[in-house]
């Protein structure tokens, strides 16, 4: 029997099938679904439901889809899409959807994303506790839904060009200079909607010659895994970028919600540097905006942001927090450090393409390249993200906190400790994982270099 605890994380459903989860398992989350929404009186009849190229996203969707019905709600399956697909969908057919989807994880994996109409975020505060507590009674013998007076139906609809339509609505790409642009899609969902967005022959020609990698869906990755957070799945785009002589390469994860950046010499373009790139885009049209960075982005990006006339609100990492955050003030824009772009015109949705759109229209309306376009944004020295297995996280991050008492602390999201010279560092448990993540800046390579050693060892230790 399923133990839901285990994979219902902080803001989605992440587990191994079928070891840890299955259809009955799958069928009986849709049922909890279906009924949260009823019991908080969620407007409408239908759920969405799309699904990633994962082999057992079929299977899963449609157990999933069954348990809906048998709560009382029709279905519109989408089938393949990406995430922000989804979200678009949720958005602006004003309908609760639920995403099958394990982004970047292994191929055993699969997962669920869940949202209320409008892509309006479910996490454990805003209902997935529930969720996952009303499946789990079901699959430990509780009673089932008697069913509804008439069978709901099922209906399936392709919005791939509404989209891509869409998309090209936020980010005119027609009057920029030609630009070479390799994409890696990791044999993700990015494979399915690039040529969509930036190529279709039904919208206008973009002045873009996409050199495409990995482009064929195949939930086994035969490739690389589709995290490019880890930078040894960054390699073969960055040689990719400098052999075809292209101005930029981009990178997405299995679903195609995050994009990573690489510039003209293979170099990778760190996410805060594209999150502060796009809020002076976005603060350009929409003066005195607020734009929301979690809190391991480099402290560049907030500076940038008053420097445009923006105003910066941290929020914890995980796109539930940010969402709600985006929601509660009304934000133009929101960045994170692991590449989740999030836009208030986009529903305070995540979506890697219109970020990627953003990076091709600010390089292409210069003439600079991209490695010199992104210094501007570039200030200090970052470690990236570093994990390590911890068996006890809580007594390793209170070990490093009395480590430094000459340090400003700050317990938002873990353990941030900001020392006088400008250094400082974050050191989190994984919301999905049984990691410990630690992500240090500098002023310089050196100082920056120092105390992330200092912080491993005593983590590692």
């Amino acid at each position: 029997m399923s133990d839901l605890s285990q994979i219902v994380k902080a803001y989605d459903v992440r587990g191994t099938v079928p070891d840890q989860w299955d259809e009955r398992a799958a069928e009986a989350l849709g049922v909890a679904f279906t009924q949260v929404l009823n019991d908080t009186g969620e407007p409408g009849e239908t759920v969405l439901i799309a699904h990633d190229m994962r082999a057992t996203g079929p299977g899963l969707v449609a157990a999933f889809a069954t348990g809906v019905r048998a709560a009382g709600r029709a279905v519109i399956e989408l089938g393949l899409a990406s995430t922000d697909m989804l979200y678009y969908a949720s958005g602006a057919l004003g309908l609760p959807g639920a995403m099958f989807t394990a982004s970047h994880n292994p191929a055993q994996y699969n997962g669920i994303k869940m949202c209320r109409s409008g892509a309006r975020p479910i996490g454990q505060d805003s209902g997935l506790a529930d969720i996952r507590d009303r499946a789990q009674a079901l699959l430990n013998g509780g009673a089932r839904p008697a069913g509804p007076s008439r069978a709901p139906l099922t209906d399936r609809r392709d919005l791939l060009p509404d989209y891509a339509a869409h998309l090209r609505k936020l980010v005119d790409l027609s009057t920029i200079r030609p630009l070479k642009v390799v994409v890696d899609a990791g044999n993700g969902m990015g494979g399915y909607t690039v040529p969509s967005v930036l190529g279709d022959a039904a919208l206008p020609a973009l002045p873009l010659e996409i050199v495409p990698l990995y482009f064929e869906l195949d939930g086994t990755f035969p490739h690389h895994e589709a995290n490019p957070l880890d930078p040894k799945n960054l390699v073969d785009l960055q040689r990719a970028v400098v052999a075809h002589s292209a101005d930029l390469g981009l990178a997405f994860d299995g679903d195609a919600d995050r994009c990573f950046v690489i510039d003209e010499r293979g170099e990778p373009v760190s996410p805060s540097a594209i999150t502060a790139l796009v809020a002076a885009r976005e603060l350009a049209k929409h003066p005195g905006s607020t734009v929301i960075h979690n809190l391991i982005t480099s402290r560049a990006v907030p500076e940038i942001i008053r420097e445009h006339g923006g105003e910066p609100v941290v929020a914890r990492v995980g796109h539930s927090f940010i969402k709600a955050e985006m929601a509660r003030t009304n934000a133009i824009f929101g960045g994170e450090h692991s590449a989740h772009y999030y836009f208030r015109d986009f529903w305070f949705a995540d979506t890697g393409m219109l970020a990627a759109m953003h990076t091709l229209a600010a390089l292409g309306e210069q003439s600079q390249p991209l490695s010199i376009l992104a210094s501007g944004y570039e200030r200090y020295v970052a470690s990236g993200e570093i994990n390590s297995t911890v068996a006890d996280q809580a007594a390793r991050v209170a070990e490093v906190r009395v480590a430094y008492p000459e340090a400003e602390a700050d317990e938002l999201d873990g353990l941030t400790l900001r020392f006088p010279d400008g250094a400082w560092f974050n050191l989190r448990a994984s919301n999905t994982e049984p990691l410990l993540r630690l992500n240090v800046e500098g002023p310089t390579e050196e100082r920056m270099t120092s105390l992330r050693d200092e912080v491993l060892e005593r983590v590692r230790r």
